[in-house]
């Protein structure tokens, strides 16, 4: 499981003029899905997400997660985190999950995340999207589950 995470003031996303979700200071989270995905990916995902510091402490260094600061999640399922440019000029996505799969494992994610009692907001999953948001630093870090050293 990948994700890109930006720490934001603000973001909300968009699907057919109608916003389907909405928060204030925390973190936008673009979630992307693998073939090799299983439970123990969204398991780590959701302890990662929760405990990330990535937010300022009085001090002004990153040393507080989203928790501590009483912050939010926006989830937005976006296989194309799954993209491969190394090669041509057009992006494979072999290695990303059929639909099937990434619904499950997303929606995982998102009840694993609702489950710690943080508030989740979501976009809808395989529908176009519009996602506006203020990058608060700008912070903006990628998460994949499949690399741990």
């Amino acid at each position: 499981m990948r994700a890109v995470v930006q720490r934001v003031s603000s973001a909300s996303v968009t699907v057919d003029g109608q916003i389907t979700g909405a928060i204030g200071p925390g973190l936008v989270v673009l979630v992307g899905v693998g073939q090799q995905d299983t439970a123990a990916d969204v398991e780590w995902m959701c302890a990662k997400l929760r405990t990330l510091r990535v937010f300022e402490d009085a001090a002004g260094r990153m040393n507080r997660s989203v928790e501590e600061i009483g912050g939010s999640l926006l989830l937005v399922s976006q296989f194309t985190v799954y993209g491969d440019c190394r090669k041509g000029r057009r992006p494979s996505f072999d290695s990303a999950a059929p639909p099937e799969l990434g619904e499950r494992m997303y929606e995982g994610l998102v009840l694993a995340l609702r489950g710690t009692g943080l508030p989740v907001e979501t976009g809808v999953f395989r529908a176009a999207m519009q996602v506006s948001l203020v990058n608060d630093g700008p912070v903006t870090l990628l998460l994949d589950s499949q690399k741990l050293f």
